[in-house]
């Protein structure tokens, strides 16, 4: 895996613990008041930091006429792509108040960018970490550009081929020590259960090692992401909104608040199960032994010198004594004492 590297205060590498995005995206519908409502809703749910968009309508549509079809409110709208777009623009003072903001909440503040202008107002504004969509994945141009400033890069491959993957992360020169996460990501909205391919953040850990894999998650539920977890993946991102009913093209399959709070704990309760690596007993586990393991006891009244055989032996709770595991150290063996009945034999008890 990739060295590890810093977002804010966060370290993330191969045994931190899961840093969990929230993306408010565009679902703040361009109010201010409502992504700030949106940045309290991601604290208390938990999560390490809140995403947002940040863009020029113009860097990324030039036909203003291109129309888009979505589902919000439970019916389909058709409008504009470019006006969409454009009422979810916010100023660059209005994006340093929301920094600080964040700030305020102890939030981490991210942005996914579409733009090297985009991404120097960020810069301006203060963001630790440059988010690349799926959308400009394969665009090597302003990746070379992105690559330039330095800053941990966290790429979504929602899309891509294997070769196309590749191009890209030589692009951002990970073999050279660029910090990057690569995100898994299915660019379905909502992706269903047979199209997130969870498996290949195990492809992603053997062909690309040098990247820290990852998850944006575009499914419903927290299944996708706790299977995640167990494959390794560290950063974590999900689109939520206060409400499925407002109106805007991604509200209606993003988790609300109570959705991505249960998201998150699910993340978090999947790294600790993880746990450790090494075969052996949980510290209330060895307790537990001596409980509900088994002693090799005496069945009957053994003389000294008597053979030990499964018929005068017998296996007893506590498990205290030799343990049941020895029986086939013990049997054949001859005593060294008189044993009464019920009595756990000892290592003393028994001729070597």
């Amino acid at each position: 895996m990739a060295a590890e590297f810093k977002i804010g205060n966060r370290i993330i590498g191969e045994d931190s613990e899961p840093f969990i995005i929230a993306e408010a995206g565009i679902n703040h519908n361009g109010d201010m008041n409502l992504a700030k409502k949106m940045i309290l809703e991601a604290k208390k749910a938990g999560v390490d930091a809140v995403k947002f968009q940040t863009f020029r309508t113009e860097e990324f549509i030039q036909d203003k006429e291109e129309m888009y079809t979505y589902q919000s409110q439970g019916v389909q709208v058709t409008e504009s792509q470019y006006e969409m777009f454009r009422r979810t623009e916010f100023s660059e003072e209005e994006w340093k108040e929301l920094k600080s903001f964040c700030d305020e909440q102890d939030i981490i503040f991210l942005s996914t960018v579409s733009g090297i202008d985009g991404l120097e107002l960020l810069l301006r504004v203060g963001v630790d970490a440059v988010k690349v969509g799926s959308d400009d994945f394969v665009n090597i141009p302003l990746l070379g550009k992105y690559e330039k400033y330095g800053l941990p890069m966290i790429v979504s491959c929602g899309m891509a081929e294997e070769e196309e993957i590749a191009i890209t992360l030589k692009t951002l020169r990970v073999k050279e020590g660029h910090p990057v996460c690569l995100m898994l990501c299915t660019s379905e909205y909502p992706t269903p259960p047979e199209d997130v391919n969870a498996r290949k953040l195990l492809a992603i850990a053997e062909k690309f090692p040098e990247v820290i894999p990852g998850l944006s998650d575009h499914t419903q539920g927290s299944i996708a992401a706790v299977i995640a977890a167990a494959y390794g993946a560290k950063i974590f991102e999900k689109h939520f909104t206060l409400e499925h009913n407002l109106p805007g093209p991604d509200h209606w399959f993003s988790a609300d608040p109570a959705e991505l709070k249960v998201w998150a704990d699910g993340i978090r309760t999947a790294h600790v199960m993880l746990g450790s690596p090494i075969l052996r007993p949980t510290k209330t586990e060895e307790k537990q032994r001596a409980v509900m393991h088994r002693s090799i006891t005496a069945a009957k009244e053994i003389k000294a010198g008597e053979v030990l055989t499964g018929e005068n032996l017998v296996l007893l709770r506590p498990g205290d004594g030799i343990g049941a595991i020895h029986w086939e150290d013990i049997i054949g063996k001859k005593t060294k004492r008189d044993i009464a009945n019920g009595i756990k034999l000892t290592w003393e008890d028994i001729e070597r």
